[in-house]
């Protein structure tokens, strides 16, 4: 679960030049990388994953790209799944595929559900009380 040093700063370095405000950020014993404020991609043992949905998967799997899996090949997979390491070393096709991770974050983040038991703020009328 670990992320060299060289590694983490190879894959910032690579993705801040095809997109703006790259920043990494260490979490759960990798590191978690953003574009402002979105996450769109992973970076465990090493290895680039980026945020997929049902659009861009099946990209990832067209060129024999699994998912990342947090708790070992039995664990559940995440909707992350491993760059290519030619893509990260070529600009042309990683600014491509970043664009798309990228793509994949923004709209999940306009499906976000409000968590069970969470309700909508009630208005004035409703705050009040019958005494």
């Amino acid at each position: 679960m670990a992320v060299s040093v060289n590694y983490r700063a190879f894959v910032v370095e690579q993705l801040a030049r095809v997109l703006p405000d790259v920043r990494a950020r260490s979490m759960f014993g990798g590191v978690g990388v953003y574009t402002h404020d979105l996450f769109f991609a992973l970076i465990d043992n090493d290895t680039l994953y980026f945020k997929v949905d049902d659009v861009t998967r099946p990209l990832f799997q067209t060129v024999g790209m699994g998912p990342f899996r947090p708790f070992g090949d039995s664990g559940n997979a995440m909707d992350y799944f491993e760059v290519p390491a030619d893509v990260l070393e070529d600009l042309d096709a990683l600014a491509e595929w970043a664009s798309q991770a990228v793509a994949v974050a923004r709209r999940a983040r306009g499906r976000r559900v409000r968590p069970a038991g969470k309700r909508e703020p009630k208005s004035p009328e409703q705050n009040l009380s019958l005494r």
